[in-house]
């Protein structure tokens, strides 16, 4: 039954479509970050595509990769912060708020964004079914020096061990929760994407800038998830004791020198065996050919590896496209 009001099918068990979301930006290797993820997905036997929204500036050459991979291309127009200011903590990130246009996907109603610099180990399926109204996300970690700018980097405060700092008293009420913006579920609404825009416009850029401005917009509906949903690599090495490597089902390697597909362990803490496990996990799906969308044309079968190779071949760019932002 088509609804005039909303636009959207009714199935009579509620709006049902739903789908995996990432974000992709010029023409730099990050591709190769997008593909591994859309293999990822199939190793686990997700339920749901992969939507890909990508600027204007993502070559014809790699949406044709991403299609082969069998994700959804979808282009986006940018959004550039409020007057064009641009002090972040990476320069790249000014590019970050054209992910809002995902919450106009209103075809779906619940996605999960992924960065493009994530990897799936076990299906998530399931965080599709979790309670609609909320806005889920893992908490993120304040260690890292890219925290420099904050209260919380300067007292050693973190909420991944809020006991061994307590906030002082002096400093007023204890922050917010902060959630790392690289995974979350969410529900596409041209209410809350119009609300997101008109916001966006009054609202000056902060250092992490999107993932900022989703923590403010979201705080009174955000509810954290486990950080099995979303390992940011620098809990490895900062809050050990809250890691279980082996049950961790999405990693993300966010950190400096982390990308598996440029990997070369030479950065600070690239030399740590669980890192070299984990980038070595990716590569593994990434490299297995079986995970390829299988196609039943032999002149496609053709394309499909001629697109591989030349991911394969690509050079590091001079500039890398980060589709979002990281604590890490």
């Amino acid at each position: 039954m088509f609804t005039a009001s909303t636009g959207k099918v009714s199935t009579g068990l509620g709006y049902l479509k739903k789908a995996y979301v990432t974000f992709l930006a010029g023409n730099g290797d990050y591709v190769k970050g997008v593909v591994g993820l859309a293999k990822g997905l199939r190793k686990v036997k997700s339920a749901y595509p992969l939507v890909v929204a990508m600027l204007p500036d993502v070559p014809e050459e790699h949406r044709e990769i991403l299609r082969s991979q069998g994700c959804i291309v979808r282009e986006i127009e940018p959004i550039y912060p409020p007057n064009n200011q641009v002090q972040f903590a990476m320069a790249y990130y000014v590019i970050n708020y054209s992910k809002l246009r995902i919450w106009n996907f209103e075809e779906y109603s619940k996605m999960i964004y992924l960065d493009a610099d994530i990897q799936v180990f076990e299906n998530i399926d399931h965080l599709m079914d979790t309670p609609n109204g909320y806005f889920y996300a893992v908490m993120d970690c304040f260690c890292e020096k890219t925290w420099s700018h904050s209260p919380q980097y300067k007292i050693e405060y973190c909420q991944q061990c809020p006991e061994k700092v307590t906030w002082p008293a002096e400093m007023g009420s204890p922050p917010p929760l902060y959630f790392n913006a690289g995974m979350f579920v969410f529900e596409p609404s041209p209410l809350i994407y119009e609300n997101l825009l008109q916001t966006l416009l009054v609202t000056s850029p902060t250092p992490f800038a999107e993932q900022d401005f989703l923590n403010m917009f979201f705080q009174n509906t955000y509810k954290p998830i486990p950080l099995v949903y979303n390992l940011v690599l620098a809990m490895l090495w900062r809050h050990p004791e809250n890691v279980e490597i082996d049950k961790v089902k999405v990693v993300h390697y966010c950190a400096a020198g982390s990308k598996p597909w440029r990997y070369t362990g030479e950065e600070v803490n690239m030399d740590r065996e669980d890192i070299k496990m984990l980038v070595e996990k990716w590569r593994d799906i990434y490299n297995d050919e079986s995970l390829d969308l299988k196609v039943e044309n032999p002149v496609a079968d053709q394309q499909t590896y001629s697109r591989s190779s030349f991911i394969d071949s690509m050079a590091e760019p001079a500039i890398s496209y980060i589709p979002a932002p990281s604590a890490a």
